[in-house]
C-alpha cells in the first residue's frame, strides 16, 4: 500500500486540485437533475468565505457553490424520512453535516440565495451524500444573503 496515492488530481472549476482520496463523496442516487453524478469533493472557495464548492471529481464543469445555511438562518430546519436516513447509513445527527446551494446572480451580487428547498445532506462519517428536498409549502424556498461579501468564484 506505500506506493498507493492517497490523492487525486481532479479539475475543477477553480482550476486543477489536489484532493486525498478519503475526502471523495458518494452519492449514492447523484443530485436531483444530475443522477449519473455520484462522486464529489467540497473545496473552500477561498480561505475566508462561507461558501464551498460541491465539485464533481468525473466531471470538471460541474461544480455547485454551496453554503452551511445555518449561520444564516438559525431556525433552518431539515426533516429527513426514515428511507433518506437509511440511505446516509445515519447513526445520529451528529455525523450529519447540512448544505444548500448558493445562488449568484451574475453581476448582482447583493442578491445571492441560498435554496433552502433541497438541501444537500452528508453523513461526515461514512462520506455519503443526498439532496433531500423539503415539502412543506409553509417554508420559504430560499433565503437572501443581506450584507454578505458574495463573490463569484468564476471571476477569481
Amino acid at each position: 500500500m506505500a506506493g498507493r496515492t492517497k490523492k487525486v488530481l481532479i479539475q475543477t472549476k477553480l482550476g486543477e486540485r489536489e484532493v486525498a482520496r478519503d475526502s471523495i463523496l458518494y452519492f449514492p442516487h447523484g443530485l436531483i437533475g444530475l443522477d449519473d453524478k455520484r462522486e464529489f469533493v467540497l473545496i473552500p472557495v477561498r480561505e475566508s468565505s462561507p461558501f464551498l464548492l460541491l465539485q464533481c471529481v468525473t466531471d470538471p464543469g460541474l461544480g455547485l457553490l454551496v453554503a452551511d445555511p445555518f449561520p444564516f438562518c438559525p431556525d433552518y430546519n431539515v426533516k429527513l424520512e426514515q428511507a433518506e436516513k437509511k440511505i446516509l447509513h445515519m447513526e445520529n445527527m451528529r455525523q450529519i453535516a447540512v448544505l444548500v446551494t448558493v445562488t449568484i446572480p451574475r453581476n448582482r451580487p447583493e442578491e445571492t440565495t441560498l435554496n433552502l428547498s433541497g438541501p444537500i445532506i452528508l453523513n461526515t462519517k461514512a462520506r455519503i451524500g443526498l439532496q433531500a428536498p423539503q415539502v412543506d409549502s409553509k417554508l420559504p424556498t430560499h433565503y437572501r444573503l443581506v450584507g454578505v461579501p458574495a463573490q463569484d468564484p468564476e471571476k477569481q
